[in-house]
């Protein structure tokens, strides 16, 4: 949608999770659209992630500094190519810092919600490519050592993020629309929270930015 009656506001979706629209700009949404495109070529390229059951995820991923699979993290691509992990930019760090200050560096409006506003040492980026008929089941991202706040960055078409509970993958939760460029953080008591995306609507991206799909990029502290 080029015009909007009403600004998406800054939503804290639940207690340290935080939603803000439009966070990256029409010229910083290219610059990391042709990153991705970079990092997704072999070796370590973009693949179809297996699970212990024997099924695979309808997203396909890369990673960056570390090499996540189901459920562990390695130094290669150890379901895959077998090739060494590609490396973590340290501007791609600095992203995810100035996301967490912009999410959490204001009071939050439930008082004592927030993450501690720290510097965190982003080491891990896992880069998710949904098409029209991908989607992302309910999941906790619980593999890391270190329970800094997780950001995660959209590119492309829209989807609806599903935030959930710490509990369990079922209700309660709230669907949000995530849009291109939108940024969505969480941490401090949601940082263990169930999500997924149950649908994603093609042909939404911005005709500008030149991408069918969309592309998640989730960063993270591994604490290793």
């Amino acid at each position: 949608m080029d015009t909007e009656l009403f600004p998406r506001p800054r939503t804290e979706v639940a207690p340290g999770a935080v939603h803000l629209p439009d966070w990256l700009d029409a010229s910083r949404q290219h610059e990391l659209l042709e990153a991705c495109r970079e990092w997704a070529r072999p070796p370590a390229g973009l693949r179809s992630v297996r699970t212990p059951g024997g099924g695979t995820m309808t997203a396909r991923q890369v990673c960056l500094g570390w090499h996540w699979y189901p459920y562990a993290y390695a130094r290669t691509v150890v379901d895959g190519d077998g090739a060494p992990v590609k490396p973590f930019p340290e501007w791609l760090g600095e992203l995810g810092r100035s996301a967490v200050r912009d999410a959490f560096g204001a009071p939050s409006p439930t008082a004592g919600s927030a993450p501690r506003v720290t510097s965190p040492p982003y080491d891990i980026a896992l880069i998710n490519f949904y098409d029209g008929d991908a989607r992302m089941g309910m999941h906790r991202d619980s593999d890391e050592k270190s329970d800094d706040p997780v950001v995660s960055l959209s590119l492309g078409d829209t989807c609806v993020f599903r935030f959930g509970n710490t509990e369990t993958r079922t209700k309660p939760y709230t669907d949000v629309e995530l849009r291109s460029g939108d940024l969505f953080v969480f941490g401090g008591p949601s940082r263990l929270a169930y999500h997924g995306v149950p649908k994603v609507y093609p042909d939404t991206a911005p005709p500008e930015l030149g991408l069918a799909g969309r592309l998640n990029i989730t960063l993270r502290v591994s604490g290793r």
